[in-house]
C-alpha cells in the first residue's frame, strides 16, 4: 500500500492514542500485582518454601 494512500493521524489523535497506551499498560500492572497479592494471601508466604 503506498504511503499517499494512507490516512495520516493528527497532533491530537496521536497524543490520545498514547494516553490509551499508558492507561492500559498501567490497568495491566495492576491486574498482574493484585494477581500476584491474591496468590500470596490465599496460599501464605510458604509458597516460596516449597521444593521444585
Amino acid at each position: 500500500m503506498p504511503d499517499e494512500d494512507r490516512v495520516k493521524p493528527t497532533e491530537a489523535q496521536l497524543k490520545a492514542r498514547r494516553s490509551r497506551s499508558i492507561a492500559i499498560g498501567l490497568a495491566l500492572v495492576a491486574f498482574v500485582i493484585i494477581v500476584y497479592l491474591g496468590t500470596l494471601y490465599k496460599l501464605g508466604p510458604a509458597v516460596f518454601d516449597r521444593a521444585m
